[in-house]
């Protein structure tokens, strides 16, 4: 068997199809077009058969917090008759300490029922560990592969500690450098091994998620007497932001709005050597969450089972050191020390919530545990080790990836960047004209993106002949 490069590549398809155990075949309608929903009925559960597999190994039904003084500043930061309630959902609370131990319970699961002998899963952040805990509970093997160092050698303090914590839950770890080595190692080890492809990017995947929506909606609704009137979501490939609406849809709760939260690390590029180390996050930023939300189907599975585009009703962007301020906000009034990818979108949620009615509610669909490697003063030692400037100051002015951290001063300072739906559904299209090569599309195809991007079949048909436009 050929090992090399280009000859593991030219066998990718056949390889991710064997370690899927899912023919993406049968939901292929014509050219992009695909049965979207098909595929996640039939190849996913109902909630209650979600609800039993994750109960047998602890995942799950985890408390819904209020942040009792977090919301009383609020409250004093914000006009009269506004500062909505915050709740977060700690998912800290999981077995491997975060909202990961959902999607890979299901996916495990799988493996074990379709006689799989271990799994393998391509993640450098909690997933890792989620894949690892989940997978001795059901006495599988795993393999973690994480992208972890530059040219250097040297390591993101973060995903130095995910490997510890995969390697405690018995996982072979393997550590790879930036650039396309992840995705050649991941087949390799597939092909080799003949291990169940755990993506975080499977309908399993998600439909692990789909509970979370469901108990925010059930927990919001026994505390407060309604539904969310929002739920915000650290944004980065999209499963997060997919599985909860979904969750949330399935038990009636349409009119819940979901905002999507990314760190700004515009400008930085995610495989580049030299931009690797210089930021400070290692999910939950605009690298994943931008080129994730506008093409899918970049993912290690044939068919994206996280669409953002369907289900994401607005998107906003926050500083690195917005969400540094607030873990220390959070451990401090509230004692809660967790973080930072949750710590993302309550940095959203708390200045969304200044603009929002007192009577209010928005919920922050998850946050996390949090250790010596994702501490803020961890990241901001190994951030000024490599350069980076931090200090105090307006961080929505003064920001700049991979040159400055900017410290709020005041919590009045935190903020956000709003990225119009309307610029990432262009982009969506533009993507597919490069992509494909083509700006004809076909009836089905054009039911297709309007089930993509939300928009009448009329408008994506005026986006296609802008974009065709703005091409020549």
């Amino acid at each position: 068997m050929d090992k090399s490069y280009k000859a593991v590549m030219e066998r990718q398809v056949e390889i991710i199809k064997k370690s899927v155990g899912l023919d993406y075949n049968k939901y292929e309608i014509e050219g992009i077009a695909f049965d979207y929903e098909k595929m996640m009925n039939e190849s996913g559960f109902s909630i209650e058969e979600v609800v039993r597999i994750q109960k047998e190994t602890g995942v799950g039904n985890t408390p819904l917090v209020e942040l009792k003084n977090i919301n009383k500043l609020i409250k004093k930061l914000s006009d009269k008759g506004k500062g909505a309630r915050i709740f977060v959902k700690d998912e800290q609370t999981n077995p491997s300490g975060s909202f990961k131990d959902r999607r890979a319970s299901i996916s495990v699961y799988m493996a074990k029922k379709l006689g799989y002998e271990g799994v393998i899963a391509a993640t450098s952040g909690n997933y890792g560990a989620a894949v690892a805990s989940q997978a001795a509970k059901r006495g599988l093997k795993s393999i973690i592969i994480q992208e972890c160092f530059d040219s250097r050698g040297v390591g993101q303090p973060e995903i130095l500690e995910k490997e510890r914590s995969c390697a405690a839950y018995g996982s072979e770890v393997v550590q790879v450098s930036v650039g396309p080595e992840l995705f050649y190692y991941t087949l390799l080890l597939l092909e080799e091994t003949g291990f169940f492809n755990a993506s975080l990017y499977s309908p399993f995947g998600i439909a692990g998620i789909e509970t979370l929506g469901v108990e925010i909606a059930n927990q919001t609704k026994e505390l407060t007497g309604k539904f969310p009137n929002v739920v915000v979501s650290t944004h980065a490939g999209g499963g997060l932001t997919t599985g909860t609406a979904r969750g949330l849809k399935k038990v009636g709760a349409y009119s819940t709005k979901i905002v999507g939260a990314s760190v700004d690390l515009r400008g930085l590029h995610m495989a580049s050597d030299k931009d690797f180390n210089r930021k400070s996050f290692t999910t939950g930023h605009t690298g994943f969450g931008i080129p994730f939300a506008v093409f899918p189907d970049r993912s290690d599975v044939p068919r994206n089972a996280a669409r953002v585009l369907r289900y994401m009703d607005r998107y906003v962007l926050v500083t690195q050191g917005e969400v540094f301020y607030m873990t220390e906000l959070l451990a401090k009034l509230e004692g809660l020390q967790r973080g930072p990818a949750g710590n993302t979108s309550l940095v959203a949620a708390f200045a969304l919530a200044r603009e929002m009615n007192e009577d209010e509610i928005i919920v922050v669909n998850e946050t996390e545990y949090t250790g010596a490697g994702k501490l803020p003063s961890a990241q901001l030692t190994f951030a000024k080790e490599n350069g980076i400037q931090v200090k105090l100051g307006d961080p929505i002015k003064e920001d700049k990836p991979g040159e400055k951290i900017i410290i709020p001063e005041d919590p009045s300072q935190i903020g956000y960047i709003e990225i119009p739906m309307s610029q990432l559904k262009e982009s969506y299209i533009n993507q597919l004209i490069k992509r494909l090569g083509k700006t004809d599309f076909t009836q089905k195809e054009i039911e297709f993106i309007s089930e993509e991007i939300r928009e009448d079949e009329d408008s994506v048909i005026n986006l296609i002949k802008k974009a065709k436009e703005e091409s020549l």
